[in-house]
């Protein structure tokens, strides 16, 4: 149970469903409330079928080039530090990805399913947390089902973001997303860590 609220925290952190309401608000203002709906379900589901890619693909692609799972969980420890340090020093999520925007006739695509939910941390975090060497059969299908209930709560938000907005503001989103790079500077580098013993055979 601790193990599958530990995952569900991870994935919490990594997508920051809070920090990607202001996101969608701003790139759906001019939408009405039918088109918003459908932009919600199309980003999420897109969000959906980039992830489970990368927990179903991942590792065979690591294997095709012959790059070590240990390498690229050191390498990956690293891309999500930095991630989670752009996330605490940063701009901040809404700050940060509304920069996408241009003229509100951006797709469900971009910049919402990626990189506001299926963000490079998220992809990272799908193929390290679903190893075949670490991870049985059972517990990578428990983490697809964490990674579907946070999107399942991604989909919730995007549906009520004018409500969810109106209460917490982009300073409340940026503050949340702030303290989701701290939980994931810390998950970062116990992957790191994690890397170095088994690369180095410790």
């Amino acid at each position: 149970m601790n193990e599958l609220l530990a995952t569900f925290i991870f994935f919490f952190a990594v997508v920051d469903p809070i920090g990607t309401v202001p996101v969608f608000i701003a790139v759906t203002a001019q939408y009405t409330e039918a088109v918003k709906r459908r932009v919600a379900l199309l980003a999420t589901l897109f969000a959906a079928l980039i992830l489970l890619f990368f927990v179903i693909a991942g590792e065979i692609i690591l294997d095709a080039i012959n790059i070590p799972l240990s390498a690229f969980q050191i390498a990956g420890g690293i891309v999500l530090f930095l991630f989670a340090l752009t996330m605490i020093f940063g701009e901040g999520k809404p700050e940060g990805e509304k920069r996408f925007i241009k003229d509100g006739k951006e797709t469900a695509i971009f910049p919402l399913a990626v990189p506001s939910i299926a963000s490079p941390g998220a992809m990272l975090g799908a193929v390290l947390m679903t190893e075949n060497n670490r991870f049985s059969l059972l517990e990578q299908s428990q983490t697809t089902m964490m990674i579907l209930a946070v999107l399942a709560i991604v989909l919730v938000l995007l549906l009520l973001a004018s409500y969810v907005h109106r209460i917490i503001g982009d300073a409340g989103a940026s503050i949340v997303s702030r303290v989701m790079g701290l939980i994931l500077a810390s998950v970062a580098v116990n992957n790191i860590l994690s890397g170095i013993k088994t690369y180095f055979a410790l």
